[in-house]
């Protein structure tokens, strides 16, 4: 089992905010999101959408994101 639990994209882009990443951008429901030290990220999601255990890994994987920053 997956240590990622499936939620809600809008509680995923708070977290995101909360560990340091910022708006650089806005263009529909595609954020683009800028940290110091990573490369750009692009959050596709709209706010009610709920991610997967399998999406989330990949984006922890390329944000940084722990299952407790949830």
């Amino acid at each position: 089992m997956s240590e990622w639990p499936a939620t809600q994209a809008k509680r995923v882009l708070a977290a995101l905010l909360r560990i340091g990443w910022t708006l650089h951008r806005q263009r529909g429901s595609h954020k683009t999101l800028i940290r110091p030290g990573w490369p750009k990220f692009r959050f596709a999601y709209h706010d009610s959408e709920e991610i997967g255990p399998k999406a989330l890994t990949v984006i922890a994987k390329r944000t940084g994101l722990k299952p407790e920053d949830l």
